[in-house]
């Protein structure tokens, strides 16, 4: 017999993710999971289902070549699942869940996956607990926050989730445990491919595990042996691998000794080992009587119960929970827990009464045929389609073509008489953590790039955020500290060499950019005497004292010192690159970090200024690079987030994004642009932009137009809510810039003007 059509749906669903094990793991999961993608591949040919599975003991190479493998103790390899699966274009998640196949507390792992990604997701729970602990209940409540759809195989999972979880009952499918479709068939008929004939074969089945309770069935044994001596129990199936690893395998030692004590060793039939599916399904056909003689009352879900009803197995069973419903209207018997008497007289009286026995065979199997996997396929299909066709949109519209007015509102309400704290609580100033000199470097600039500010205002602050640096000078060490604390404690003696970068780079701007003599004066000065002998050694601080440097050079066309600084540290880069990068890898460091687009831009605006072609070209080439790394594949910008950082030659993942790295790419697209007016740049510019605006990955904007405020980052569940000072900043200085790169287009006449909000 075989499954019905599917009928068509009005939404195409072409692409899925399903998450679980997978064979040759030997567990039920793996069974599961790979049955169920066998079953969605033959009832929906056209339907791409990528498997991702946690990785057993097995050697890769065991597994199918389009089983995507998983570490499951490894976290960033969640992280890197779920970047594949949102690039991958699959529209759902299928996911299997079962607390102990996960790593982490309780299985927690897999939420660390599901919150990185933004597709719907329906979920199956092969385990509901009704008294779950703190921590298991945590678990299950973010599974159940984060799926669209929850599918479980007994009415008793259902009630459970709506009472002690509070699931709406709307959300909830039960869907039978998938069985094969193979015919109702004599026993006889197949117990010599096994040497059992004349023999009544009594069946049980599975992992060999204490909780399955072979030990009641052994001890029945004697009585059904008395009426049937032909009677054969066959226990099938390895000893659980947790099990053999605690215990090797006693367990089974015991059950041997058992069945020896109790004289009835000649009629159990120990197979100890793992059968193939087809295996498996050839001795379920030889038995005359399957039993489960389970001893946990709360066992929601039973595979190997499933089958045996399948294929029209008389039963006689324990009731635990999955098998008073699949047995229930005389669809096989029940008898209770550790009662052996009980379950000897059913079995004896099925092996007696033939009629009664084929009776029941019957009636098993008429309700599997409900049960057949191409069924599952069809139910789990359509609530995968229906979850993806409720699902929010992933982004908010593309926002207008606008530039919000640089606003120092946010900035300034984040400083005080000594310079700009880093940290806020939402919009509050967090004292605890004080202030830092890479801050007030960039608060420094931005004081030179608003466009409207008071002047006695931005006299003001320009020089509360230039005294900051010269305290920040430590002259006796040639290096600037980096932190301080609310109560003007320096918290070192000299700061990271990127803290020494930043404050250059400031002073250079301000040599350039201060609007008062009296200001640029000492951003000069500053310079040279920082720069004279400060070695850098990391990229990235080289390329801010670079930027530094041809600001200095602007100003000061013949200055010798910012000339010399430039092209050391240019040439130096460009030896680091050639030493670190790969094919694939056209970068300067073996991993990607923070502001990482300074890089480039740092040889851009250097070869503009030495008209260095080889500087030109390699910061085209690695911006190029930079910027491919930071791009959705639907298009949007996404910044490097910081769980990217230390991953040596891998891609980027998304989260945390910051504002940062968008504000660093957009004012590397404007340098390039300034070398090489090319329209793309300015696209890419004002994606980077719109990132701010709401263009990204979680469709919600990060700056607060009222008042030139900006969130600090987006983390994988939404929007981080504090606005520390580097974000705040990164926003005003890439207003700043993008009018700078949009007058700069206009002039060239790359594109219409932009509409400017007004305030």
């Amino acid at each position: 017999m075989t499954g019905r059509a599917a009928p068509p749906f009005p939404f195409s669903l072409g692409h899925i993710a399903l998450i679980g094990n997978s064979e040759p793991r030997r567990c039920g999961i793996a069974t599961f999971t790979t049955d169920c993608r066998n079953a969605l591949k033959a009832a929906f040919p056209d339907l791409r289902v990528d498997l991702y599975a946690m990785k057993g003991t097995e050697a890769d190479e065991a597994y199918a070549g389009d089983v995507h493998l998983l570490d499951d103790q490894d976290l960033p390899a969640y992280s890197e699942a779920a970047r594949a699966i949102e690039e991958s274009g699959a529209q759902a998640i299928w996911l299997q869940h079962e607390f102990g196949i996960f790593g982490g507390s309780n299985g927690d792992y897999v939420l660390h996956l599901l919150a990185r990604t933004t597709l719907p997701l329906i979920t199956t729970l092969h385990t509901v607990l009704e008294h779950p602990d703190a921590d298991q209940r945590r678990v299950m409540n973010a599974l159940l926050a984060r799926s669209s759809r929850i599918m479980v195989m007994a009415e008793r999972g259902r009630s459970i989730l709506s009472e002690c979880y509070g699931v709406a009952p709307g959300r909830i499918s039960v869907i039978p445990h998938g069985v094969p479709d193979r015919a109702c068939v004599d026993p006889d008929t197949m117990k010599p491919r096994f040497g059992w004939e004349k023999r009544k074969i009594i069946l049980t089945f599975g992992l060999l595990a204490p909780d399955k309770g072979i030990d009641t069935m052994i001890r029945a044994m004697p009585a059904i042996a008395a009426r049937h001596p032909d009677a054969l129990y066959v226990v099938l199936g390895a000893t659980h691998p947790n099990l053999l690893r605690a215990e090797g395998e006693s367990y089974r030692e015991r059950l041997t000794a058992l069945a020896r004590e109790l004289g009835v060793d000649r009629q159990i039939a120990f197979i100890d080992r793992f059968v193939a599916r087809d295996e498996l399904l050839d001795h379920l056909q030889a038995a005359d009587i399957y039993v489960t003689p389970y001893v946990n009352p709360a066992q929601i879900t039973s595979g190997t119960l499933s089958y045996a009803v399948g294929l029209g197995k008389p039963v006689v069973s324990t009731p635990y929970l999955h098998a008073t419903e699949i047995l229930d209207a005389d669809h096989g018997i029940l008898v209770p827990f550790r009662d052996s008497e009980a379950m000897a007289e059913s079995v004896s009286s099925l092996l007696s009464h033939t009629r009664t026995r084929l009776a029941y065979s019957a009636r098993a199997y008429a309700r599997g045929r409900s049960m057949l996997w191409s069924e599952l396929a069809r139910s789990a299909h359509a609530l995968l389609v229906a979850a993806e066709e409720e699902k929010p949109a992933r982004l908010s519209p593309r926002p207008a073509e606008i530039i919000l007015p640089p606003d120092a509102s946010a900035v300034l309400r984040m400083s005080d008489a000594t310079g700009m704290l880093q940290h806020g609580v939402f919009a509050v100033p967090d004292r605890s953590h004080g202030y830092c000199t890479d801050d007030n470097a960039r608060a420094l600039i931005l004081m030179h790039r608003l466009p409207a500010l008071d002047d006695a205002v931005r006299d003001h602050w320009t020089s509360v955020y230039a005294a900051f640096l010269q305290h920040a000078w430590n002259p006796a060490r040639g290096r600037f500290r980096n932190f301080m604390t609310y109560d003007r404690r320096w918290c070192e003696e000299e700061g990271s060499e990127d803290s020494c970068g930043r404050a250059l780079w400031a002073l250079g701007v301000t040599a350039r950019e201060a609007p008062l003599g009296k200001h640029r004066d000492w951003g000069l000065r500053l310079f040279e005497t920082a720069a004279c002998d400060m070695a850098l050694e990391s990229p990235r601080a080289m390329a801010f004292a670079m930027l530094g440097a041809v600001a200095v050079l602007d100003a000061v066309p013949h200055h010798a010192m910012a000339r010399d600084l430039i092209e050391r540290s240019g040439a130096r880069l460009l030896a680091i690159l050639d030493a670190v990068r790969r094919p694939d890898w056209a970068w300067f460091e073996v991993m990607l970090a923070y502001d990482n687009a300074r890089l480039p831009e740092a040889l851009l605006t250097a070869g503009r200024r030495l008209q260095n072609p080889a500087f030109i070209d390699t910061g085209l080439a690695t911006l190029r690079w930079i910027v491919d790394q930071q791009t959705s594949p639907s298009g949007h910008f996404r910044a490097i987030g910081s769980e990217s950082f230390g991953r040596r030659y891998k891609r980027p993942l998304p989260f945390d994004q910051q504002p940062l790295e968008a504000h660093a790419t957009l004012e590397a697209c404007l340098a390039a642009f300034e070398v090489a007016p090319d329209r793309h740049w300015v696209e890419v510019g004002r994606s980077c932009y719109q990132w701010f605006l709401g263009h990204n990955d979680h469709g919600t904007p990060l700056a607060t137009r009222s008042d030139g405020g900006c969130f600090d980052g987006l983390t994988p569940v939404g929007v981080n809510r504090n606005q520390g000072a580097e974000s705040l900043l990164a926003l005003q200085l890439s207003s700043c810039a993008m009018i700078r790169l949009s007058k700069l287009a206009q002039s060239m006449a790359q594109e219409p003007p932009a509409e400017k909000l007004s305030a």
